[in-house]
């Protein structure tokens, strides 16, 4: 088993994720994006920056991150088996997976800073539901993620009680579940991978947190199961950012703002992205994943040929995720036929 003391190796490529101990402590311990000193930067080193990129706070992740704080206070003392949890529920690419990771390091880091010797412990454990899980799978994807050797032989509970034992002994305190809308709940399979959940949450003695595609409106919540889930856990949403109101535009021009200013172009004018607030929006339809994903081709873009700079032009020439480019499109017009 992977212990805090191994000492974290370079990922194998730029896009490991941190579905094992070891990759969880390299995210844990990356640095934010940013370019070596203060330049001049080779081609090749803006590029990879741009690849990478920032993360900028929503008000969204602000709303969530307060509420799990309060949650963790609230189950903190508490000896039942009805402990509270949260479930983070949106459409897709507006950040709900880079939410919560964004939530299971800045706690992780927090509980490194209270604990200076921390020996043994894993205050944070993030893992994702497997397409058509079982309960054998889901209990097996945490053991992974423990490095725990799994034998054959070994069935759902003998995995259970290992898994359990090892995050009561190290302390684990926030279990973070992404994917959850794959649990089909009208299924056999999906129905007993829910009930294994809720019984990973009686046996370890931590918050647990969920997210999923429009949780709200999934099997999950449904039925006896899902009443028993909604009867523990709280639902917030992340929704795509709205533009219109006062409040929204600045969060919406706030967004593309820091954007703009984590952007490492040589001719790029500050203040041109915020005066296509309103077109980056219909675009990306508020989406910050789509927004991010735009902006980052484009800063490319404009490197790769040569113009240095993003122009309204540029942000058209470039095609955004599919989901995107549907809601960006103007609805048909119906016809009606003249009558002769």
């Amino acid at each position: 088993m992977v212990t805090l003391d191994t000492p974290a190796t370079e990922h194998a490529g730029p896009f490991a994720s941190p579905t094992t101990w070891t990759e969880w402590m390299q995210f844990i311990d990356a640095e934010p994006a940013q370019l070596p000193g203060q330049g001049p930067w080779t081609l090749d080193e803006r590029l990879d920056y741009h690849s990478r990129f920032v993360i900028l706070s929503t008000p969204a992740m602000g709303k969530i991150s307060l509420a799990l704080r309060r949650l963790m206070i609230l189950n903190r003392r508490h000896n039942g088996t009805a402990r509270r949890g949260l479930i983070v529920s949106g459409p897709p690419t507006t950040g709900k997976t880079t939410t919560l990771q964004q939530l299971g390091r800045s706690f992780h880091l927090a509980d490194r800073a209270r604990h200076q010797s921390p020996g043994r412990r894993l205050p944070v454990v993030f893992l994702s539901v497997p397409p058509a899980a079982t309960p054998k799978m889901l209990v097996s994807e945490l053991a992974r993620f423990l490095d725990l050797p799994i034998a054959p032989r070994m069935n759902q509970a003998q995995i259970t009680d290992a898994v359990c034992g090892v995050l009561r002994d190290l302390a684990t305190q926030l279990v973070l579940v992404d994917d959850v809308h794959l649990l089909n709940t009208r299924t056999r399979a999906g129905a007993e991978t829910s009930d294994q959940m809720k019984h990973l949450s009686e046996r370890i003695p931590a918050t647990f947190v969920y997210a999923g595609v429009d949780v709200d409106k999934s099997p999950l919540l449904a039925g006896k199961r899902g009443a028993q889930l909604a009867g523990r856990f709280k639902l917030v949403t992340n929704p795509p950012l709205a533009y219109g109101s006062t409040a929204h535009t600045a969060a919406w021009e706030g967004l593309i703002g820091g954007m703009e200013k984590a952007l490492r172009l040589h001719r790029h004018r500050p203040g041109t992205l915020i005066r296509h607030a309103a077109y980056l929006h219909q675009r990306t339809g508020g989406r910050i994943g789509s927004l991010s994903a735009l902006l980052r081709e484009a800063a490319i873009a404009a490197i790769l040929d040569g113009t240095e700079k993003i122009t309204k032009q540029l942000l058209a020439d470039i095609e955004v995720d599919q989901l995107a480019e549907q809601a960006a499109r103007p609805p048909k017009r119906r016809t009606t036929g003249r009558r002769i």
